[in-house]
C-alpha cells in the first residue's frame, strides 16, 4: 500500500503594514520593532513575519538602525 503524504494548506500570513497604511516602520519605535525579533535578539524572517519583501527591508534597516543607538539590544541579556 503505497501512502501519500498530505500537503497542510495554512492561511496565507498578510503584511501588517500593507494591509493597514496607519503603522508606521520607524526606528524610534521600539516596541514595534521588538515584534519582529526573537528573544534572543534575532531578526524574524520573512516566511515567519508573513511580511512583504519590501516592508521586511525596511525591518531590517530600522531594528539595524535602532541597536546601533541602543534602542533595542544586539543579542540576549545575560548570554555568554
Amino acid at each position: 500500500m503505497i501512502t501519500l503524504k498530505r500537503r497542510k494548506y495554512g492561511r496565507r500570513k498578510v503584511c501588517r503594514f500593507c494591509a493597514d497604511s496607519s503603522i508606521t516602520i520607524d526606528y524610534k519605535e521600539p516596541r514595534t520593532l521588538r515584534y519582529y525579533t526573537t528573544e534572543r535578539g534575532k531578526i524574524i524572517p520573512r516566511r515567519i513575519s508573513g511580511c512583504c519583501a519590501k516592508h521586511q527591508r525596511e525591518l531590517t534597516l530600522a531594528i539595524k538602525r535602532a541597536r546601533h543607538i541602543a534602542l533595542l539590544p544586539f543579542s540576549a541579556q545575560g548570554s555568554n
